[in-house]
């Protein structure tokens, strides 16, 4: 797999700019998401490079500081309200502006499937979909749904989007803590596809 067109580097040099980011954990991890995106390109008729990418991409700021997510949401006059959340929704949503920064990726698709791959949108591409359900299921993780996830997955992106949303919800509304409004909009967009059986 060669990402030259979007990054204009080889695939071995983009991968050491990746591993410069994070722990050793974290690149096997988005290792693993690159994979299973682009298993999720195949069986959705997708564009492999294009998945593969933003798979291999979506958790590039995933161990930067918080004041440097903070200092992103300024320098880009983001919404302030990002403010009062946290690495969970900033690594993507604020994310997205450090890959441009470091790696000069200027696609739109790839950057939008970044940006919401842990919040969702109650509109999502096929590749919105594709990231958001690689980062679930890829091969590294061991949780107790995630057996379920893939299967799904195989079956149908949306029903594999609204399992996680559904699941992800549960897990945050347990621990009594805040659920950013876009993955309720999410939420609400995709339960409907579990209820088809």
């Amino acid at each position: 797999m060669t990402y030259e067109a979007y990054v204009g580097i080889s695939r071995e040099e983009l991968l050491e700019k990746i591993a410069e980011q994070m722990s050793e954990h974290r690149f096997q991890h988005v290792l693993g998401v690159e994979k299973a995106a682009i298993r999720l390109a195949e069986l959705n008729d997708y564009d492999r490079t294009k998945a593969g990418l933003a798979g291999l991409l979506h958790d590039y700021a995933k161990e930067l500081p918080d004041q440097a997510f903070l200092d992103l949401i300024d320098k880009y006059d983001l919404d302030p309200e990002l403010k009062h959340w946290n690495n969970n929704v900033w690594h993507g949503m604020v994310g997205i502006y450090k890959i441009q920064e470091d790696l000069g990726v200027t696609d739109k698709d790839i950057l939008r499937a970044i940006e919401i791959h842990t919040v969702g949108s109650r509109q999502m591409t096929t590749l919105d979909k594709i990231v958001y359900v690689a980062d679930y299921i890829e091969h590294n993780r061991d949780f107790p749904l995630v057996a379920k996830a893939r299967e799904i997955a195989e079956q149908s992106l949306d029903k594999a989007v609204a399992y996680e949303t559904v699941n992800t919800v549960a897990f945050l509304a347990q621990k009594a803590q805040p659920i950013y409004p876009q993955t309720i909009e999410t939420y609400n967009a995709f339960c409907k596809y579990l209820k088809e059986d």
